[in-house]
């Protein structure tokens, strides 16, 4: 990586643009930083740090001044640097948060941070990234390197060059962990250590499995009273043969099994299967003689019942024959009834046929006389043929019927022709409305002609008035969204200010608890005395005064002030990150409203609106004026047509009320002549239906009687000839042998119904009676209590079988189950082993005597390079007296160790710590460990090429020869085209390195940067 280029302007001490151009170093290869305390040589590496990470280091934990303070308040804040690395060579610009005048409504407004990054292409600068997250992504993938690093390996800071060298073996570790990224050997660890919590947990889960199954085993040998002498006689010995003793007391009392080990144990309990195997052998065995017995008990009980059934039986059907033959004689009587009714049943047809003739004959006889008095009341004389004069009559009336009919349609002909009448009047009348409405016609076509040309013209006008609208309706869109957008800004503004106060409030705690720990550092290492040991500081044996620990700041306290101060830092960011994005949002809607407010884009609106309906409501009515018009065509052409067919109706009209007229004169001549003496022709016509009709029902009536009469004869004649047939004597018998034919059914059925259960209870009784049953009652009492007592026993041996069966089935369960487990305990047990091993040498405890956990394993082989580089500088700049050492000495109080660094000292043979290092000393020792750390880094980040270096350090508090020394470690730096950078007012190296940037502060107060 080579810098070329920084531009700053209100950053710092410098107000207006100062230029640095670092390739113009590059034939030089070292360049000094010259200037007066407080000129602001620092400022120029602030400035790079800031434009390549965002942040400066010598301000992390307190408030963050990197805008000019020189600035006015219109004046910008920005950093410009151009670099290259391996991906190409990049522009990156940024610009501080800061407070400037507000654009509208006076006071002050927060200028939110911003940044932008640029790559040089063939086609010149090109856009890669213009918000700051986006920035930071793609410089960390073309710089290869984190902020610590960079600090590390190019950027060698003010206050940060001697801390490796110096720092505790906690401080040391966590630089080490940032720059090699060394956190996944802690998470190794965490795995590990949960990996053995866990193994632990599941070999101590499953050795109480075993002990649990272990002891119900033993419990259920107790209660089962398997012990070797509480079994009974003939279980002394287990089926296998095996001896029964299993350790139980030998007076058979009830204790639990008390054994050695697991595996004498898991023995005993198998020889207690044993016997409760063979109790369960037993116990079956006895279940089924028992079963035996049961069943035989059984048998003999339900033959006892079925013969005492059979002779209950065999008494029932007994007695039912007995009632049987009681019932005989009436059964008797019941056939001879039913054998009569039956005969008389063949004559009940004839018998009422007779009837129902002289029935008929009587009702004819009645009627004959009723339409006889019927006819004489008509008082029309004697008459021998009723059927000729009643044709005669009809033949007289036939002309009457047309009268009649006409009669009837006199009211319809009179309306036919006031109908006729009043059409000739409609079409009179039509015709002369019709000519009117088409005199009135051209007037109306003329005015709707001239109002659809009016509309055509104001309807082309649409589309323009469209997108009139359409623009009028953005602008108010815009100019709401702006409203809500400064809104919004607002409490983004505020806060921003409220982060921005908590970040600085942070900043200012941790910077505070490094001044309290720095402070108290002395009084941190007088802690660490011990009587007739060395002191780290000065070496001495003795400690007549040290230093008291009175305000003491633990490391994890800084952690967690920085911690805090990183969590404000990420809030302040974000709310800048959001005010920058309203702040873009709405200078595109201050655009799209074209600075018009809601009110004046609203009225424009409504004016657009309304243009545009006016033409969408012309350009609607235009078809209904199109459709209008055409109408008026048609209707003009429809009243034509009407006054040709009004001219042809009126001409039908008045012919058809001619017709009319003369059907109803002809008419009313007919109907008079077929009227006579009556009203009405239809009041003729009635008189003579009646006198026809009653004529016609006397001729029926006589004629019907004497029909009637000679069927009553016929069936007379048929009684007799049965009569003569059957057995009865006469009618009467025949009466009084009838029976309905409900009777008749309960008679058979009580007939059938005697002589079925006479055959049935014959059939019952001749079997039973073959089975020679004694006659006195069986008692069945003993054969019950028999097959109870058996069918008890029976159940009790079941019981006892299942129990021992199940007895036998758990423990062999347990047995087995108990078996399992312990033989995965020994895996599990070695596993674990294993695990405890791993994780307590990477976690360092056990074994590892040093107490170095995996990560600082893993950091004190990065040291030991880091060490053999810095030695290869130190050896020279020391003249051979100094060597660096890594040291994994065990720290004091059981502290973890491995990351000590020590200095070996060939002129005295001893090592010592670096802190008994002289200023200078410390100096030369500090370079060089810092640029063999930056050699390691670089190294480690995929041999990224380091062209440009900076040493912001004390050179000051080197003598002349150190300062020749320290000279010529940095001329060797340059080799290879890399150019060196060191910031210093040392005079000595003025005269020394003749490139030089010079910050000169001017008498106004800002500062300025100067090259020669």
């Amino acid at each position: 990586m080579r810098l070329h280029r920084l531009e700053v302007e209100g950053f710092g001490p410098f107000r207006s643009r100062q230029t640095v151009d670092f390739d113009a170093f590059v034939d030089d290869g070292i360049f000094l930083i010259a200037g007066r305390t407080g000129a602001g040589k620092s400022s120029i590496l602030d400035a790079v740090c800031f434009g390549l990470y965002g942040g400066v280091p010598r301000y992390d934990g307190g408030e963050k001044r990197l805008r000019s303070d020189h600035c006015e308040p219109d004046d910008i804040s920005e950093v410009m640097v151009e670099f290259s690395a391996s991906a190409g060579r990049f522009r990156v610009t940024r610009s501080p948060e800061y407070l400037r005048p507000a654009k509208r409504g006076g006071g002050m407004t927060k200028q939110a941070a911003a940044a932008s990054l640029h790559e040089w292409t063939d086609a010149g600068w090109v856009g890669r990234a213009a918000r700051a997250v986006d920035v930071a992504h793609e410089l960390e993938e073309i710089l290869q390197l984190s902020r610590e690093q960079f600090l590390q390996v190019i950027l060698l800071a003010q206050n940060r060059f001697s801390e490796f060298l110096l720092a505790g073996s906690r401080d040391r570790q966590a630089l080490l962990r940032r720059l090699f990224g060394t956190q996944r050997f802690e998470d190794v660890q965490s795995r590990f250590d949960e990996r053995r919590r866990a193994a632990e947990h599941a070999l101590g889960a499953r050795l109480a499995t075993v002990a649990a199954r272990l002891d119900e085993a033993e419990r259920l040998i107790v209660s089962a009273d398997l012990g070797g002498d509480s079994v009974e006689a003939g279980d002394s010995v287990a089926a296998d043969g095996a001896a029964a003793d299993d350790g139980l007391a030998d007076d058979g009392s009830a204790r639990p099994l008390v054994v050695a080990t697991t595996a004498d144990r898991l023995d005993a309990l198998r020889r207690a299967k044993a016997r409760a195997d063979y109790r369960a052998e037993r116990r079956a065995s006895e279940r089924l003689d028992a079963e035996k017995r049961s069943r035989d008990a059984d048998a003999v009980l339900t033959v006892s019942r079925e013969e005492q059934r059979a002779q209950v039986e065999r008494d029932r059907a007994r007695a039912a024959i007995a009632r049987l033959e009681a019932e005989e004689p009436s059964i008797g009587a019941a056939r001879v009834e039913l054998a009569e009714a039956r005969a008389a049943e063949r004559l009940r047809t004839v018998i009422a046929a007779r009837g129902a003739a002289q029935t008929e004959l009587a009702d004819a006889s009645a009627a004959e006389r009723s339409a006889q008095a019927d006819w004489h009341a008509l008082d029309i004389g004697d008459v021998a043929d009723l059927e000729a004069w009643a044709a005669e009559r009809l033949r007289e009336s036939g002309g009457w019927q047309r009268a009649r009919e006409l009669e009837e349609q006199e009211p319809t002909l009179a309306a036919e022709t006031a109908t006729a009448e009043l059409a000739v009047q409609s079409a009179a009348d039509r015709i002369a409305a019709g000519a009117a409405t088409r005199e009135a016609l051209p007037a109306q076509i003329t005015a709707v002609t001239a109002e659809r040309d009016e509309g055509r013209r104001a309807a082309d006008r649409l589309e323009d008035r469209e997108t009139a609208l359409a623009v009028a309706e953005s602008r108010v869109a815009a100019a709401q969204l702006a409203e809500r957008l400064r809104a919004q800004r607002t409490v983004a503004d505020q806060r921003l200010t409220v982060a921005t106060t908590e970040h600085a409030a942070a900043q200012t705690a941790l910077a505070r608890l490094r001044q309290r720990r720095f402070d108290g550092m002395a009084g941190e290492l007088a802690t660490g005395l011990r009587e007739s040991e060395p002191c780290p500081v000065c070496g001495a044996n003795e400690h007549p005064d040290p230093a008291s620990h009175s305000d003491p700041v633990s490391v994890d306290d800084i952690a967690e002030a920085e911690s805090a101060r990183d969590e404000a830092a990420a809030s302040e960011r974000e709310a800048v990150s959001s005010l920058a994005a309203l702040a873009a949002e709405l200078a595109v809607a201050e655009s799209r409203s074209e600075g018009l407010d809601v009110a004046e884009a609203t009225v424009a609106q409504a004016a657009a609106l309304d243009a545009h309906a006016q033409s969408v409501t012309a350009a609607a009515r235009q078809e209904e004026l199109e459709t209008r018009l055409q109408r008026l065509m048609e209707r003009a052409e429809e009243l034509e047509r009407d006054r040709d067919r009004d001219a042809a109706a009126l001409a039908s009209a008045r012919e058809r009320l001619a017709v009319l007229t003369d059907k109803a004169a002809e008419a009313q001549a007919l109907v008079a002549a077929a009227r006579g003496s009556f009203a009405t022709v239809a009041e003729r016509l009635a008189d003579l239906e009646t006198k026809v009709d009653t004529a016609r029902r006397f001729a029926d009536a006589r004629a019907e009687r004497v029909r009637r009469a000679a069927r009553a004869v016929e069936s007379e004649s048929a009684l007799a000839a049965a009569l003569s047939e059957s057995s009865f004597a006469d009618v009467d018998a025949v009466d009084r042998a009838l029976r309905s034919p409900a009777a008749q059914e309960a008679l058979d059925a009580r007939i059938v119904h005697h002589a079925v259960h006479w055959e049935k209870e014959r059939a019952i009784l001749f079997d039973l009676e073959l089975r020679t049953l004694p006659e006195e009652p069986i008692e069945l009492a003993p054969a019950e209590e028999a097959a109870e007592a058996a069918r008890a026993a029976w159940l009790q041996a079941v019981d006892d079988a299942g129990r021992a069966a199940g007895i036998a089935e758990r423990l062999e369960s347990l047995i087995d189950s108990a078996a399992s487990e312990h033989a995965k305990t020994a895996d599990a047990a070695e596993e674990f082993e294993v695990l405890q091993g791993l994780a307590d040498t990477i976690a360092g405890r056990g074994a590892n005597t040093r107490k170095m956990t995996l990560e600082t394993f893993v950091l004190a082989a990065e040291l030991e390079e880091i060490v053999g580089a810095a030695n290869r500088r130190l050896h020279d700049m020391s003249t051979g007296r100094y060597q660096l050492q890594h040291s994994d000495a065990l720290a004091a109080r059981g502290a973890a160790s491995g990351l000590g660094i020590v200095v070996s000292d060939a002129f005295t043979g001893q090592t010592r710590p670096p802190q008994s290092l002289s200023g200078g000393e410390t100096f030369l020792a500090s370079l060089a460990l810092a640029l063999g750390l930056a050699e390691v880094v670089t190294a480690r980040a995929g041999g990224i090429r380091l062209d440009t270096l900076f040493i912001d350090e004390g050179f000051g508090s080197l003598d002349g020869d150190t300062l020749d020394v320290a000279m010529r470690t940095l001329d060797e730096l340059r080799q290879g085209g890399r150019s060196v950078g060191v910031i210093s007012h040392v005079e000595a190296m003025q005269e020394q390195i003749p490139a030089q940037l010079t910050v000169r502060a001017t008498a106004e107060g800002p500062s300025i940067i100067e090259t020669r």
